[in-house]
């Protein structure tokens, strides 16, 4: 009996997957737990037009997020921080504030993981940083810390 499979089942294959297998698996495994549909054409058009719709939604997502990329090329974000007289910090400048001075700075929010510093910020000056935008969609930007007393 042709199956599609709703969801990863171990040992037997992966979600919108379609399988032969044995009568009696389907009926008395697959489809009381509804782990599976029964291949029939309206289910077949049904998981396709689904997948169509999930790589469009996805290709809109990739396409923002190279557009901002873009945007955010070689951008400034500016931190101002306490710093001692030789231009080290009193603390340090993490992601989170980084995130913070972007949003308030550019209008973007993002997560803090989506930036990637080698280490935190400890010193006056510029510091280039990564932001992850999406899959294989990063962007470098330069933080400048400003010191204060």
């Amino acid at each position: 009996m042709k199956v599609i499979l709703l969801q990863d089942i171990k040992g037997t294959g992966k979600k919108d997957q379609i399988l032969e297998v044995s009568d009696g698996y389907a009926r008395n495994f697959l489809f009381p737990k509804k782990l599976a549909l029964e291949a029939s054409n309206a289910s077949l058009n049904a998981v396709q037009r689904a997948k169509a719709a999930e790589a469009h939604r996805e290709s809109v997502q990739r396409a923002e997020a190279v557009a901002l990329a873009e945007k955010l090329k070689g951008g400034v974000i500016s931190v101002t921080a306490r710093a001692g007289e030789k231009g080290r910090l009193y603390g340090s400048i993490t992601a989170q504030e980084v995130a913070d001075a972007l949003a308030a700075q550019h209008g973007i929010q993002l997560e803090k993981r989506r930036i990637e510093l080698a280490e935190p910020i400890r010193e006056v000056g510029d510091t280039e940083i990564s932001v992850w935008l999406y899959a294989n969609v990063t962007t470098k930007m330069v933080v400048k810390v400003v010191g204060s007393k």
